[in-house]
């Protein structure tokens, strides 16, 4: 039996704005710039151990996808490719979590039927708050859950989402630079991870004094705005986190990286985005196509590969 059985998502205020919207720029400053925030998701029991347990066992029978675990000593500038091979199965890992040196990753957990609610009431009153029309500018959104054993790092790394960190248990550093600094984060990173390398963002120590630093502790969130890279240091204690986030339909922006990458490639020097409008809107343009061809390209391959071709 479901030990979530007699509580109701309202109890727990799952049905209200779970993060503080009292912050006084929230509008204007979501995925503009960092911000730290407090949220009332702490005690919730779907965020309690006992119940994570359980949303392992069901996830790895019925959406063995959605979970994704590592183990090992992690270096801040380690890529996602060298991640060292895991000795346990998820479920031994969960069990052994405060001593295994393990990340987990929980993705679109709102597809499980006992975290349905947590993109439900509360999370639309939430985004009322964010923008007029917020809705109709996001291509997906997701609700993820990190638990990491004592001392473990969480690679330096940008996303394609913007997103709010809420710590629920345990504390942890999280170090954020400004996407706009070209010396952390220079054009031709960006141009390779919009396109080709989602591990093209490089850690620079001698720049580490440029990041935020925010101490997470449970009733405690930031917002992390698309393309800040970030890495995260844990505390001495299991950490679980709470990560809910949004991905645009907006796809230009990506797309003007994704054709300077190939012009660098014919050895031109293209001109960033923002410098002009007509510029950016040719070739954000000109790689509609192209991505579109994208997935006709990999089943063609694969069509091949199986022929023997």
């Amino acid at each position: 039996m479901s030990t979530m059985s007699t509580m109701t998502t309202a109890d727990f205020s799952l049905q209200d704005c779970w993060i503080d919207t009292g912050h006084g720029r929230i509008g204007e400053d979501f995925d503009a710039r960092p911000f730290e925030f407090a949220h009332s998701l702490t005690d919730h029991p779907l965020l309690q151990i006992p119940s994570l347990m359980e949303l392992a066992t069901r996830t790895v029978k019925s959406r063995p996808e959605n979970l994704y675990y590592d183990m090992g000593e992690i270096r801040v500038d380690q890529r996602w490719d060298e991640i060292p091979e895991r000795p346990f199965s998820a479920i031994e890992s969960m069990q052994q979590i405060q001593d295994c040196g393990a990340w987990f990753l929980f993705k679109k957990v709102q597809q499980d039927p006992e975290y349905k609610d947590l993109l439900g009431e509360g999370w639309r009153r939430i985004k009322a708050q964010l923008g007029k029309d917020l809705d109709s500018r996001i291509l997906r959104e997701d609700a993820l859950i990190f638990i990491t054993s004592p001392r473990r790092i969480a690679t330096y790394h940008i996303d394609r989402e913007c997103s709010f960190l809420l710590q629920i248990r345990g504390t942890k550093k999280l170090h954020v630079f400004d996407r706009n600094d070209r010396d952390v984060l220079p054009e031709e990173e960006l141009e390779r991870f919009w396109t080709v390398d989602k591990n093209a963002p490089r850690y620079r120590p001698e720049l580490q004094g440029r990041a935020t630093t925010y101490i997470l502790r449970p009733g405690v969130g930031v917002h992390i705005p698309v393309n800040f890279p970030h890495w995260v240091e844990n505390g001495d204690d299991v950490s679980v986190s709470l990560n809910v986030n949004v991905q645009f339909k907006d796809t230009l922006r990506a797309n003007v990286y994704r054709a300077n990458y190939l012009l660098r490639r014919l050895g031109m020097k293209p001109n960033p985005p923002g410098k002009s409008k007509f510029a950016d809107s040719v070739k954000g343009h000109a790689m509609v196509p192209v991505m579109a061809a994208k997935p006709l390209l990999r089943r063609f391959k694969g069509f091949l590969a199986g022929r023997g071709a």
